[in-house]
């Protein structure tokens, strides 16, 4: 046990409130294919004593992503991954599911340490340890090491802020879903604060805290979509707010979006730059991660504790990751710059498409969703989701159009 018995007792009752309970051990369906999450040894020498687990698509290609997944307080990574709906998404456009999981001799909640400074800094602990398993993939699952993404929940939401910021170097985009700012708690008391009320810093302040994790680092940072419940009492939604001042800072974008969007279940839409930062904003949701269950193309996961029936934040974040093309995805996710406007030489050739909305949504220029179709990247409306409304699409950057051309 790497926590003395005096920190883990006094963790149990308090940070209850931080994340989530899976109610139970959550049976995974019988999948219509025979791959299943398995668990992986001997990734590396593991400081932090993380579990390993690891989901591969029958009919994954060759140089295909990988997204890491990080749980809650309480849960695991079968309870994770049988409820997000990641397994939807990667059967369907062919990724590798990276899903770490904290054992209680860490941590008597089974939380990630996002506030033990030994857990959150390049080159140790946990950080480490996830940071070794990507490596495992990369060498034996032949993950396509330049397309690796992060997403967590709650104190998993703070991990990924963490693995966004310690390594930059190799994560190209992530995901925080009701998280923190990276290194906004650097002890377990002020964890507490931190989650709620909140702490508010400039955007250069929190931003120096993201390039001070690898001092002397002068290449691309991820692109990071933030979510959070406007009736979260858990992790207070300032905490979106300061995730979203962080990282525009390190992206080098404004604090202003450049563009706002509805979307389904109460969900509003800020990006930032030239889709550099999204912040999704889900009105009346608590504390949990966003899933809608459902056949249809933008809808995933199932209704459980923590799991509240809003929208599929899964797909939209595929989406933001690039992975509906799978390994022989055309438009990857962009190499980020300090400079969020592509020059011209970063923009593909044959960029102006004029085509049905169906056939739009088809070739990955688009997604629908309630009847409609988007332009991804952009988000902008296009109408009607048939094969009667036509519109012309512009690429403007790898996986990113908007409306004429």
């Amino acid at each position: 046990m790497r926590r003395s018995s005096s920190i883990l007792t006094r963790l149990t009752g308090a940070v209850a409130g931080l994340v989530l309970a899976v109610a139970g051990a959550v049976a995974l369906a019988a999948p219509a294919q025979a791959a299943t999450l398995t668990q992986v040894t001997g990734f590396g020498s593991n400081p932090g004593n993380l579990a390993m687990y690891a989901y591969r698509p029958d009919g994954l290609p060759a140089n295909a992503p990988a997204v890491v997944l990080l749980h809650g307080c309480t849960q695991n990574a079968s309870g994770y991954f049988a409820n997000s709906g990641w397994q939807k998404y990667a059967d369907q456009w062919k990724f590798t599911l990276i899903v770490a999981q904290q054992p209680s001799a860490n941590n008597a909640n089974s939380c990630f340490n996002f506030f033990e400074l030994g857990d959150t800094a390049r080159g140790q602990g946990e950080a480490l340890s996830i940071k070794q398993m990507v490596d495992h993939a990369k060498t034996n699952f032949g993950v396509n090491g330049s397309r690796v993404y992060v997403s967590g929940l709650s104190a998993g939401g703070a991990m990924s802020a963490v693995m966004l910021a310690t390594y930059p170097d190799v994560f190209a985009a992530g995901s925080i879903i009701a998280g923190i700012p990276y290194r906004c708690a650097t002890s377990m008391v002020n964890a507490f604060s931190c989650m709620n009320p909140g702490s508010d810093k400039t955007p250069a302040a929190w931003g120096d805290l993201v390039r001070g994790a690898y001092s002397g680092y002068a290449g691309p940072r991820p692109r990071v979509a933030i979510w959070h419940g406007t009736s979260d009492t858990t992790v207070t939604p300032l905490n979106g707010t300061e995730s979203r001042d962080q990282w525009t800072n390190v992206r080098g974008v404004s604090q202003t979006p450049s563009s706002t969007s509805s979307l389904p279940g109460n969900t509003s839409l800020e990006v930032y730059g030239n889709d550099d930062v999204r912040l999704y904003r889900v009105s009346g949701m608590g504390h949990g991660t966003p899933v809608d269950p459902g056949s249809g193309a933008d809808q995933c996961g199932n209704a459980a504790a923590y799991f509240l029936d809003t929208i599929c934040s899964t797909y939209r974040d595929a989406l933001f990751f690039g992975l509906n093309g799978g390994g022989t995805d055309p438009t990857p996710t962009p190499t980020a710059t300090a400079t969020p406007t592509p020059t011209p030489t970063q923009t593909p050739p044959a960029t102006c498409v004029t085509a049905s909305n169906y056939a739009h949504v088809a070739a990955g220029r688009a997604y629908q969703s309630g009847g409609y179709a988007y332009a991804n990247g952009s988000n902008q409306r296009m109408g009607l989701y048939n094969t009667f409304y036509t519109s012309a699409l512009k690429q403007t950057g790898p996986n990113y159009w908007v409306i004429g051309c």
